[in-house]
């Protein structure tokens, strides 16, 4: 059996945060939403997640200070960076911090599927590969 996707959804506006919420929740995956960077690395101290959604732009702490801190600690997460303000240079460093995608808002529920999905499936085959290579290693 399949375990389930953990999903982290990280964001300032509530009604982003419910809709994202309601979006991905279901028998596939489990949900936790948090309002900002903060309470973001708190969770996942307390439960690394399979994928974060996080904005980019928050009070506080912003999303590349909170990408940084996951992708130090929690390499293995699948980070995809939801802004409401695009742009190209945000976008190479998000990628280049680790990001594994980028998403300008606003974003559609098919968008955050298919995002979620391709991080997991990405997430999934990284592991995959990893252990393979140990396997491969130890022989």
């Amino acid at each position: 059996m399949i375990e389930k996707a953990k999903i982290l959804v990280v964001d300032d506006e509530e009604v982003v945060r419910l809709s994202y919420f309601r979006t991905l929740s279901g028998e596939r995956c489990s949900v936790e939403v948090v309002r900002d960077g903060k309470d973001a690395l708190q969770m996942m101290g307390q439960q690394p997640f399979d994928v974060v959604l996080l904005d980019l732009r928050m009070p506080e702490m912003d999303g590349m200070t909170v990408l940084k801190a996951i992708k130090e600690k929690w390499p293995e997460s699948e980070v995809i960076i939801i802004t409401g303000y695009p742009a190209v240079d945000s976008a190479k460093e998000a990628v280049t911090l680790g990001a594994y995608g980028y998403l300008a808002k606003p974003v559609g529920p098919d968008d955050v599927i298919n995002a979620a999905n391709g991080a997991m499936m990405h997430k999934r085959w990284a592991l995959r590969c990893e252990q393979q290579t140990q396997c491969v290693a130890t022989r």
